[in-house]
Protein backbone atom coordinates (compact mmCIF):
# COMPACT_ATOMS: atom_id res chain seq x y z
CA UNK A 1 0.00 0.00 0.00
CA UNK A 2 1.20 3.26 -0.62
CA UNK A 3 1.83 6.56 1.99
CA UNK A 4 -1.61 7.81 0.45
CA UNK A 5 -3.34 4.47 0.87
CA UNK A 6 -2.11 4.09 4.61
CA UNK A 7 -3.45 7.95 5.26
CA UNK A 8 -6.95 7.48 3.95
CA UNK A 9 -6.96 3.85 6.03
CA UNK A 10 -6.61 5.76 8.47
CA UNK A 11 -8.72 8.36 8.09
CA UNK A 12 -11.82 6.06 7.29
CA UNK A 13 -11.16 4.94 10.47
CA UNK A 14 -13.91 4.95 13.10
CA UNK A 15 -13.54 5.48 16.63
CA UNK A 16 -14.82 3.21 18.77
CA UNK A 17 -16.54 4.97 21.31
CA UNK A 18 -19.40 6.79 19.90
CA UNK A 19 -19.50 8.91 22.90
CA UNK A 20 -16.52 10.50 21.63
CA UNK A 21 -17.51 10.76 17.92
CA UNK A 22 -17.55 14.19 18.39
CA UNK A 23 -15.12 14.76 20.32
CA UNK A 24 -13.60 18.41 20.70
CA UNK A 25 -16.62 19.00 18.22
CA UNK A 26 -19.66 18.76 20.16
CA UNK A 27 -20.61 22.04 20.23
CA UNK A 28 -19.59 23.69 16.68
CA UNK A 29 -21.68 24.75 14.54
CA UNK A 30 -21.32 24.91 10.54
CA UNK A 31 -19.15 28.25 10.56
CA UNK A 32 -18.25 28.72 13.57
CA UNK A 33 -14.72 28.15 12.83
CA UNK A 34 -14.79 30.47 10.00
CA UNK A 35 -15.95 33.19 11.97
CA UNK A 36 -13.67 33.03 15.17
CA UNK A 37 -10.99 33.07 12.63
CA UNK A 38 -12.15 36.04 10.94
CA UNK A 39 -12.77 37.36 14.23
CA UNK A 40 -8.56 36.66 15.13
CA UNK A 41 -7.91 37.66 12.02
CA UNK A 42 -9.26 41.20 12.12
CA UNK A 43 -5.98 42.30 14.43
CA UNK A 44 -3.57 41.58 11.56
CA UNK A 45 -4.15 44.57 9.42
CA UNK A 46 -4.40 47.23 12.06
CA UNK A 47 -2.21 50.04 12.28
CA UNK A 48 1.07 49.87 14.70
CA UNK A 49 0.34 52.07 17.34
CA UNK A 50 3.28 53.63 19.59
CA UNK A 51 2.97 50.88 22.54
CA UNK A 52 5.06 53.27 24.63
CA UNK A 53 2.30 55.60 24.69
CA UNK A 54 -0.18 54.41 27.32
CA UNK A 55 -3.16 56.43 25.74
CA UNK A 56 -2.76 55.40 22.46
CA UNK A 57 -2.76 51.81 24.72
CA UNK A 58 -5.59 52.48 26.18
CA UNK A 59 -7.37 53.87 22.93
CA UNK A 60 -6.41 49.98 21.06
CA UNK A 61 -8.09 48.33 24.24
CA UNK A 62 -11.38 50.22 23.83
CA UNK A 63 -11.38 49.77 20.13
CA UNK A 64 -11.08 46.11 21.18
CA UNK A 65 -13.92 46.05 23.33
CA UNK A 66 -16.03 47.68 20.96
CA UNK A 67 -14.74 45.53 18.35
CA UNK A 68 -16.06 42.72 20.78
CA UNK A 69 -18.87 44.11 21.55
CA UNK A 70 -20.00 45.02 17.79
CA UNK A 71 -19.81 41.61 16.65
CA UNK A 72 -20.66 40.07 19.75
CA UNK A 73 -17.53 38.22 20.95
CA UNK A 74 -16.51 37.22 24.05
CA UNK A 75 -12.96 39.21 24.29
CA UNK A 76 -10.47 37.60 26.10
CA UNK A 77 -6.83 38.44 27.22
CA UNK A 78 -4.65 37.01 23.66
CA UNK A 79 -6.97 39.18 21.60
CA UNK A 80 -6.52 42.21 23.32
CA UNK A 81 -2.67 41.65 23.34
CA UNK A 82 -3.07 40.90 19.70
CA UNK A 83 -5.10 44.26 19.11
CA UNK A 84 -2.09 46.35 20.53
CA UNK A 85 0.29 44.32 18.82
CA UNK A 86 1.74 42.60 21.62
CA UNK A 87 2.04 39.33 23.11
CA UNK A 88 -0.06 38.68 26.28
CA UNK A 89 3.15 38.33 28.40
CA UNK A 90 4.04 41.88 27.68
CA UNK A 91 0.58 42.83 28.98
CA UNK A 92 1.31 40.59 32.19
CA UNK A 93 4.42 42.49 32.72
CA UNK A 94 2.45 45.54 32.26
CA UNK A 95 -0.37 45.09 34.52
CA UNK A 96 2.05 43.28 37.27
CA UNK A 97 4.28 46.59 37.07
CA UNK A 98 7.69 44.93 35.96
CA UNK A 99 7.81 47.19 33.01
CA UNK A 100 6.33 50.53 32.33
CA UNK A 101 4.46 50.28 35.37
CA UNK A 102 4.36 53.98 35.55
CA UNK A 103 2.38 54.59 32.50
CA UNK A 104 0.53 51.32 31.68
CA UNK A 105 0.53 49.36 34.76
CA UNK A 106 -3.58 51.18 35.78
CA UNK A 107 -4.54 50.98 32.39
CA UNK A 108 -4.06 47.15 32.09
CA UNK A 109 -5.54 46.46 34.87
CA UNK A 110 -8.61 48.52 34.38
CA UNK A 111 -8.92 46.16 31.29
CA UNK A 112 -8.25 43.11 32.60
CA UNK A 113 -10.57 43.57 35.74
CA UNK A 114 -12.76 44.14 32.86
CA UNK A 115 -11.96 40.29 30.94
CA UNK A 116 -12.42 39.16 34.79
CA UNK A 117 -15.37 40.33 35.43
CA UNK A 118 -16.92 38.68 32.29
CA UNK A 119 -15.48 35.60 32.96
CA UNK A 120 -17.23 35.61 36.72
CA UNK A 121 -20.44 36.60 34.75
CA UNK A 122 -20.07 33.64 32.52
CA UNK A 123 -19.02 31.26 35.29
CA UNK A 124 -21.95 32.59 37.39
CA UNK A 125 -24.84 32.09 34.44
CA UNK A 126 -23.41 28.94 33.20
CA UNK A 127 -21.96 30.80 29.93
CA UNK A 128 -18.98 28.60 30.48
CA UNK A 129 -17.81 25.41 29.91
CA UNK A 130 -16.45 25.44 33.93
CA UNK A 131 -13.69 23.47 33.14
CA UNK A 132 -12.61 25.90 30.88
CA UNK A 133 -13.47 28.61 33.09
CA UNK A 134 -11.18 26.77 35.89
CA UNK A 135 -8.51 27.01 32.97
CA UNK A 136 -9.12 30.41 32.32
CA UNK A 137 -9.12 31.68 36.12
CA UNK A 138 -5.76 29.96 36.81
CA UNK A 139 -3.65 30.76 33.36
CA UNK A 140 -5.21 34.35 32.97
CA UNK A 141 -6.33 35.76 36.33
CA UNK A 142 -3.86 34.07 38.47
CA UNK A 143 -6.38 32.01 40.58
CA UNK A 144 -5.17 28.85 42.33
CA UNK A 145 -6.79 26.07 44.25
CA UNK A 146 -5.67 26.30 48.05
CA UNK A 147 -5.82 23.28 50.95
CA UNK A 148 -4.81 24.73 54.32
CA UNK A 149 -3.85 21.49 56.59
CA UNK A 150 -3.58 22.40 59.81
CA UNK A 151 -1.18 20.16 60.96
CA UNK A 152 -2.20 18.14 64.39
CA UNK A 153 -0.53 18.95 67.63
CA UNK A 154 -0.09 15.57 69.87
CA UNK A 155 -1.79 16.51 73.19
CA UNK A 156 0.72 16.93 75.34
CA UNK A 157 -0.28 14.48 78.04
CA UNK A 158 -1.12 11.92 75.75
CA UNK A 159 -4.82 10.96 74.34
CA UNK A 160 -7.75 11.88 76.83
CA UNK A 161 -9.05 9.33 78.91
CA UNK A 162 -12.91 9.11 80.68
CA UNK A 163 -13.18 9.48 84.39
CA UNK A 164 -14.12 5.42 84.67
CA UNK A 165 -11.04 4.73 83.75
CA UNK A 166 -8.86 7.34 85.71
CA UNK A 167 -10.79 5.79 88.62
CA UNK A 168 -9.92 2.29 87.44
CA UNK A 169 -6.32 2.93 87.58
CA UNK A 170 -6.30 4.71 90.82
CA UNK A 171 -7.34 1.71 92.38
CA UNK A 172 -4.30 0.12 90.79
CA UNK A 173 -2.00 1.70 92.09
CA UNK A 174 0.04 1.00 95.05
CA UNK A 175 -0.85 2.97 98.22
CA UNK A 176 2.01 5.06 99.68
CA UNK A 177 0.62 5.63 102.73
CA UNK A 178 1.71 3.02 104.52
CA UNK A 179 5.18 3.81 105.62
CA UNK A 180 4.32 6.87 107.74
Amino acid sequence: MADGENARQIVRRKRNRPDLEKFGEENTEPGDNARYLRYAMASLNLPPIDISDPKQVEQRINDYFMFCIDNDRKPNMVGMANWLGVDRDTVKTWKTGEYRSDTHSAVIKKAVSILEELWVDYMQNGKMNPASGIFLAKNMFQYRDVIDIAPAAPAPLGESVDADTLKTYAAELPDDTSDE
